[in-house]
């Protein structure tokens, strides 16, 4: 399916209007930076189109795009040709699960939940403002260039344009997915903060995906107490870790509560380690901020109990460190768990044959080789989005005992790329030495040796006769 508007930018006409030391509108920015970005991630230009509140040139059925932003602020939330503009795409994607892959809420400004339009309400939200954590005010980012922009903003964008990246490939495929992709083991729960850490919950949110885990909460959490609670257990019954980021604001109570959600969402994880099954997958990390210097007393009194409650909780660590280290401490866990996985999967030493599409015909004996000398092998991922391709590449490099690399119709400075992927691995979470490296050239094709001097690896050549041979040396050699 495809569509004449990739990407609709619907908002209000005052969140785009021009000051004075201005040239274009804040949702003009916006519109330009966010071309720029998506492009990286598509590899072509998309078409973005605006469309404000009193707009008539666009469709007014709104069927002609592919997926709708919303620009939510104040201003939107109170249109009512804003919500008709909302309302009218809403109708043409069918259900409300499609609504949930095509809509996207970028937030202008902050808005409580009860400020937001109820269609919008459970829709994960893009935060593209910063609070002065001092006064309180709210920084909107003009700048998008800035190194403060860099560090807060960037990121905000980075994410909505690999989620845009993923409606584009349904979109393509006629059908837009509606069911869970989530698996135990590979589904972590990362509990919603107080607005002072959310940025340090985006971070971790990209980490965590880059090592290759879903991450859920996937929307926003309800604003009613009951179906805050049934979302939230809903999402750590498929979870194996809960992850809780604690800092100094108490945070919002839903409607129905007495206690805010980042309390609630402790309480139910806690719940779920005491009750959980024997031998059943579920671990829980808290990070407390060790400075609490402007908490409030509620918030100090939720801590205390906090750290009282967990010392009687087996399977619950707390840290009260740098995040940074907190961070570090979270990889180490999830990698030391995937390690004993793999090793419990298959005992046999590993060999990561790395090797480019093209080649899939010539490299097919090497793998044959390899399998009945006793490895088990591990082969590049050519199906699917870019992003998912280098994290099985990346997890490839994390797992393998040796590696070899291929070199066919690849250039050389493919081959160094590669060379330079190896020796990066224990930036990758890598905690064991490659016990062996090769470079095996195809026929007709033959290596440089100055290029890879000084990086321990075995050059095989690419004639028939001498290949078979120098290969089985080399994998004698990996034998642990």
């Amino acid at each position: 399916m495809s569509f004449e508007i990739d990407v609709l930018i619907v908002f209000a006409d005052r969140d785009n209007e021009v000051s004075s030391n201005e040239q274009i509108g804040w949702v003009s920015q916006f519109k330009k930076f966010l071309e720029l970005m998506l492009e990286q991630v598509l590899g072509e230009k998309p078409n973005i189109v605006l469309k404000g509140e009193y707009d008539i040139m666009t469709s007014p059925k709104l069927d002609n795009a592919g997926a709708l932003i919303t620009i939510l602020s104040k201003d939107f939330a109170q249109s009512s040709r804003c919500m008709d503009h909302v309302e009218s795409f809403c109708r043409n994607v069918g259900s409300s699960a499609q609504k949930f892959n095509r809509v996207f809420k970028v937030l202008k400004e902050p808005l409580s939940l009860q400020q937001q339009p109820p269609q919008l309400l459970e829709l994960f939200g893009y935060e593209m403002y910063q609070l002065d954590p001092d006064s309180g005010e709210v920084i909107e980012y003009r700048d998008y260039f800035s190194p403060e922009a860099e560090r807060q903003y960037w990121m905000q964008i980075a994410d909505l344009c690999y989620d845009l990246y993923d409606t584009r490939q349904w979109l393509k495929e006629g059908h837009v997915s509606t069911e869970l992709k989530f698996q135990k083991g590979k589904t972590i729960y990362l509990a919603e903060t107080s607005h002072d850490l959310s940025v340090q919950r985006n971070i971790i949110t990209r980490e965590l995906r880059r090592l290759g885990y879903d991450v859920l909460p996937a929307q926003t959490l309800p604003g009613k107490l009951e179906d805050l609670e049934r979302i939230v257990q809903r999402d750590l019954a498929l979870s194996s870790m809960a992850i809780h980021l604690i800092g100094n604001t108490y945070g919002d109570i839903p409607e129905g509560g007495d206690r805010s959600i980042q309390e609630i969402q402790n309480k139910l994880a806690a719940e779920k380690i005491v009750h959980k099954d024997t031998g059943a997958e579920f671990s829980r990390l808290i990070w407390i901020s060790p400075d609490l210097n402007s908490a409030n007393e509620r918030q100090k009194r939720f801590i205390e109990t906090l750290k009282r409650d967990v010392e009687s909780q087996e399977g619950t660590e707390i840290l009260q460190t740098l995040l940074e280290d907190f961070k570090n401490i979270v990889r180490e866990e999830l990698e030391d768990a995937s390690e004993k996985k793999e090793f419990d999967e298959g005992g046999a030493s590993a060999i990561y044959l790395i090797y480019d599409n093209t080649d899939q015909a010539e490299v097919k004996p090497l793998i044959d080789l390899i399998e009945s000398s006793g490895f088990r092998i591990l082969v590049p991922a050519f199906a699917g989005e870019p992003l998912e391709l280098r994290q099985k590449h990346i997890e490839n490099l994390r797992n393998l005992d040796s590696a070899i690399i291929y070199k066919g119709s690849t250039n050389e400075q493919w081959v160094r790329m590669k060379v330079l992927d190896l020796l990066k691995a224990p930036g990758f979470g890598r905690k064991k030495p490659i016990i062996g490296k090769a470079i095996i050239s195809g026929q007709g094709v033959i290596p440089n040796p100055e290029v890879f001097q000084g990086q321990n690896l075995r050059l095989i050549s690419g004639d028939p006769q001498q290949r078979v041979e120098s290969l089985r040396s080399f994998l004698q050699e990996c034998k642990p």
